[in-house]
């Protein structure tokens, strides 16, 4: 099958698709195995996937090592995202973007993957205690001096992304967006157009709701991090079970998968967006790359605008004390 046409971050080409790395080390109970995470990593860049991310925080620095370790040498084959400003220390999650912490976690990171660069550096979290003037500027002298290509931001509002890009440039924002959660759509996608940031989708099949195999959150490991998530608190997540019928329906209509249909919508809705989803299953990373091929209808995507949304998800995205830490607009 032939690859599809390739998406831009600032003057870099990537596959529509991203992969995200996160979930071979990090946050969904117990991770895969060195090598089953290895064959999963080498079968995404044979199958075309020109765009890999991961982040300091990921298995506090294991992800990193993880990914230096197996593709140090096809380092010429993809587009490497990594993050700062987000980290593990003595076993805890600590934002922290003062300029030396950025500087020091970026040669760590360095380290770690088995480079010389890094091409694409978010600040994985705002610092509201460090203004994001300082953060960014830490990170432009780490453009300046060859350590990283490009700077992104995560998880922050249209005013931040604006501010951050009068510092230096900002060529990319990664934030969840997909059908299930919409608070993109309120401002921070129209800045992005406005600076020509790529804005780049994370969690796009909705932690698995949009694929329909998850349908008992008392499946999940003790350590999956959705236990701590309102959507998945069981009562919550069985009033949203009820929106997979009509949304399955529609899959069967278009004759894909449902987690074809919820990427497909996202490359739908721009040009600039790339989703970046995570996996351990070789099967369903082939799946994913499915959605690569299908073209929706407008009529179609208008169908599953209005089937799942803000109004008709039950819960937030996420516990008050987690959605003090970021930035985003919310509804």
């Amino acid at each position: 099958m032939s690859l599809p046409a390739p998406r831009r971050i600032g003057p870099l080409s990537v596959s529509p698709l991203g992969l995200g790395c996160m979930n071979l080390s990090h946050a969904y109970g117990t991770s895969p195995s060195t090598n089953e995470a290895a064959t999963l990593l080498l079968a995404a860049l044979d199958a075309g996937v020109s765009l890999l991310d991961t982040a300091a925080l990921y298995g506090f620095g294991g992800n990193e090592s993880l990914v230096g370790a197996v593709l140090a040498p096809h380092r010429h084959r993809f587009v490497l995202a990594s993050k700062c400003g987000l980290h593990g220390v003595e076993g805890k999650r600590v934002i922290d973007g003062r300029p030396a912490t950025i500087k020091a976690s970026c040669d760590a990171s360095l380290q770690r993957l088995r480079t010389d660069h890094i091409d694409l550096f978010y600040l994985h979290r705002w610092d509201k205690t460090v203004p994001i003037e300082d953060s960014v500027g830490a990170m432009a002298d780490l453009v300046q001096a060859g350590k990283v290509r490009l700077l992104g931001l995560s998880e922050v509002s249209a005013a931040t992304l604006l501010k951050a890009h009068a510092v230096h440039p900002i060529s990319a924002v990664q934030t969840e967006y997909s059908l299930w959660t919409r608070e993109p759509e309120i401002a921070v996608l129209a800045a992005c157009r406005r600076i020509g940031a790529a804005f780049v989708a994370f969690s796009p099949l909705a932690r698995a709701f949009l694929t329909g195999t998850l349908r008992d959150v008392a499946t999940l490991e003790p350590k999956d991090i959705r236990r701590g998530m309102p959507r998945f608190e069981p009562g919550t997540y069985a009033q949203n079970l009820g929106l997979l019928p009509a949304y399955e329906a529609l899959a069967l209509e278009v004759g894909c998968t449902p987690a074809q249909l919820a990427l497909a919508w996202l490359l739908a809705k721009g040009e600039d967006i790339i989703p970046i989803p995570g996996t351990r299953s070789l099967a369903h990373l082939h799946e994913n790359l499915g959605a690569w091929h299908l073209a929706l209808s407008s009529s179609l995507v208008e169908r599953l605008d209005a089937l799942i949304n803000q109004h008709t998800v039950a819960g937030p995205r996420y516990t008050a004390a987690t959605t003090a830490e970021i930035d985003t607009e919310l509804f």
